[in-house]
């Protein structure tokens, strides 16, 4: 079975979220909240490391409970920086709770962000990782609408990741598995 050639065969958990998840079109509010928290706090950091810490990032967040992290205050702050089961930058804990307000205040994000793609996922038509951008136009107008509402952490390319992981584009590889499965 050929993967994308970006996924560590080695890290059994990066396999699963590849093979399961990644690209798997969502608009469950609770799913796209957690992962635009995730692609946040992936910021600089690789993305073995986050799913690593995935675990620690539901229990510390309520479980992606937007409502529940809007209500999260200047103790809650403390108690996450403390918290080894997640990264622990205060920018980024501090945007996710921002990003939960954003959510409730846009009344969710599952209607906004498929907009960008008219509803449907864009089809990816790479033959190698290289030839994915790390950042496309829509991506641009994503950030700008997203940073508009008041949510932070939402450059276009961690737009653009997010867009890749909750399926809004199809970036398998061509020679990918799960390229086929999701293009029909």
């Amino acid at each position: 079975m050929t993967r994308c050639a970006w996924v560590p065969e080695s890290d059994p958990l990066y396999v699963a979220y590849h093979d399961e998840e990644w690209g798997v079109p969502s608009k469950d509010e609770r799913h796209l909240f957690e992962l635009l928290v995730l692609e946040g706090a992936q910021a600089g950091l690789s993305w073995s490391t986050i799913l690593h810490k995935r675990e620690g990032y539901r229990r510390a967040f309520a479980g992606f409970d937007a409502a529940n992290v809007a209500r999260f205050g200047a103790r809650d702050v403390e108690r996450l920086m403390a918290d080894a089961g997640i990264v622990r930058n205060r920018l980024k804990i501090e945007s996710a709770i921002a990003n939960a307000k954003a959510v409730l205040e846009v009344g969710g994000l599952a209607e906004l962000v498929w907009s960008f793609v008219d509803g449907s996922p864009r089809i990816g038509r790479w033959k190698t990782v290289s030839e994915i951008p790390a950042e496309t136009a829509e991506s641009k107008a994503m950030s700008k609408e997203l940073k508009r509402c008041g949510f932070r952490f939402v450059g276009p390319t961690i737009c653009y990741a997010f867009m890749q992981a909750c399926g809004l584009v199809n970036d398998h590889t061509t020679d990918c598995f799960r390229y086929r499965e999701l293009s029909t």
